[in-house]
């Protein structure tokens, strides 16, 4: 039987998950960057966001499965207790429960830290994220039609929110 460990986010998750996000940005529209990270581009990230913003990353067995963020949603001061997420499972990890077990750790947290909403996206389709993001208590606000062009077409996003 696996065992499946989610914890903080740390320097050792940094490349894994930089090639994660690298193969959604530069094979899917599911990340709508159009240049991949290096590692060094994303540890900025991370180290800047760290601070305020709660990243937990899953193991399965030992071995990176996935990650979960928070980030700034919008600049303005009214908007400081209002994150934005992002989640990320590797593709021998899928189906597994690491997406559901990284989002209630990265609630958790969030609500630890004194967040009031959680707002998050995704691309369509994407019938995975939509059951993952309603299992764990986001409601639906909303679709974005055509508001992202990539690989020549145009992408509608749907999005939520999570009342904390």
């Amino acid at each position: 039987m696996s065992t499946l460990t989610v914890r903080a986010f740390d320097d050792r998750d940094v490349a894994p998950a930089c090639e994660l996000v690298n193969h959604y940005i530069e094979q899917t529209a599911v990340h709508f960057a159009l240049q991949p990270e290096t590692p060094d581009q994303f540890r900025t990230s991370w180290i800047e966001d760290q601070s305020r913003y709660p990243w937990v990353a899953a193991e399965i067995d030992g071995s990176f499965a996935g990650y979960a963020k928070c980030c700034r949603w919008r600049t303005r001061d009214a908007y400081a207790l209002t994150a934005e997420t992002g989640i990320y499972v590797s593709h021998h990890a899928q189906g597994r429960g690491v997406g559901r077990s990284l989002y209630l750790e990265l609630i958790r947290r969030a609500s630890d830290a004194g967040f009031h909403l959680l707002v998050a996206g995704a691309t369509l389709p994407n019938d995975a994220s939509i059951r993952l993001h309603e299992s764990v208590g986001f409601q639906r606000v909303g679709i974005f039609t055509e508001c992202g062009r990539k690989f020549d077409r145009w992408h509608d996003v749907i999005f939520w929110q999570l009342r904390l």
